[in-house]
C-alpha cells in the first residue's frame, strides 16, 4: 500500500507491475489531500473515534466491576449473552440497525440517520460486549482483601473505584481502547448505510470513494488516502503500545 502510494500512475496499472519504484512521486497524495471537505471527513473520524473510545472505556469499566464485585440475578445469563452478541455477523444487523436509527432520529435527532451520533452509538454497542468481557479478567484478577483494606482506610465505593481500582486495570483499559479505536475508524459499512445524504457528515474511509470510478479507478491516490488513514492508528498506537502488550498478555491470563 505504502509502495504504490509512491508510485507513478503508469506503474501502478502497469501489465508488469514491480513492488518498488524508482521514480517515487507525490501527485497520489497530492490528488488524496485535495479532495473537497478531505479535512472535514478526518475531523468527523476522529470525534466519532474518540467519543467511542471514552464512553467504551467509562461504560465497560463500570459494568465489568458490577459483574465481577456484585451478585444478582440473572449475572450468569448476561454473560452469556455479552458471547452471544459478538458471534452475530454484522452484515445481518445492518438493515435492522437502518430502521432502529431511522426511529431513533424522529425522537431524538442528533443520534438518527446523516448524524455522527448513530455512528457513535453503533460503534459503541458492538465495542462494550468484548471490552466488558475482556475487563471483567483485569477486575477479577484484583484482591477483594484490596477493597476491604481500603474501605477501613475510610474510603468510599466510589473513591476506591477510580483512585484504587482504575490505574490497576489501565492496562486492560488501553487494550480495549485500541481495539475500540480501530474498529470505530476503520468503518465503512455502517457509514455508507446510515450518513446517506449529509455530505458533512462523512467519515474518512467514505473520502476513498471519490477515486473508485466506473471507467477507472484511481489506486494511487486510493493507495495514499489508505495510507494517511493508517497514521492516526499508528500513532495512537505507539502512544499505548507498552500497556497494551501488558494489558493483552493480562487478558490471556484472565
Amino acid at each position: 500500500m505504502v509502495l504504490s502510494a509512491f508510485k507513478p500512475e503508469d506503474e501502478i496499472i502497469s501489465a508488469d507491475p514491480v513492488p518498488w519504484t524508482t521514480r517515487p512521486t507525490l501527485d497520489s497524495f497530492t490528488r488524496a489531500l485535495t479532495v473537497a471537505n478531505f479535512g472535514r471527513y478526518f475531523l468527523n473520524s476522529v470525534v466519532v473515534a474518540l467519543i467511542v473510545v471514552f464512553l467504551s472505556i467509562l461504560i465497560s469499566f463500570l459494568a465489568a466491576t458490577a459483574l465481577t464485585r456484585f451478585r444478582f440475578r440473572s449475572r450468569t445469563t448476561l454473560l452469556i449473552m455479552l458471547l452471544v452478541v459478538q458471534m452475530v455477523p454484522v452484515e445481518a444487523l445492518t438493515v435492522p440497525l437502518f430502521f432502529l436509527m431511522r426511529s431513533v432520529g424522529d425522537s431524538v435527532p442528533a443520534f438518527g440517520l446523516n448524524h455522527l451520533g448513530s455512528l457513535v452509538l453503533v460503534h459503541l454497542a458492538f465495542s462494550l460486549p468484548f471490552a466488558i468481557w475482556m475487563l471483567r479478567g483485569f477486575v477479577a484478577a484484583v484482591p477483594v482483601e484490596l477493597e476491604e483494606a481500603a474501605t477501613l482506610d475510610g474510603a468510599s465505593r466510589f473513591r476506591f473505584l477510580w483512585q484504587v481500582l482504575f490505574p490497576l486495570v489501565a492496562p486492560g483499559l488501553v487494550a480495549t481502547s485500541v481495539l475500540s479505536f480501530i474498529h470505530a475508524w476503520n468503518d465503512f459499512l455502517f457509514a455508507k448505510t446510515f450518513i446517506i445524504s449529509a455530505v458533512e457528515n462523512q467519515t474518512l474511509p467514505l473520502a476513498l470513494q471519490v477515486f473508485v470510478k466506473p471507467d477507472q479507478n484511481d489506486w494511487g491516490a486510493i493507495m495514499a488516502g489508505s495510507t494517511l488513514m493508517t497514521i492516526p492508528v499508528l500513532i495512537f498506537f505507539m502512544l499505548v503500545q507498552r500497556r497494551l502488550v501488558s494489558g493483552l498478555a493480562g487478558a490471556v491470563k484472565g
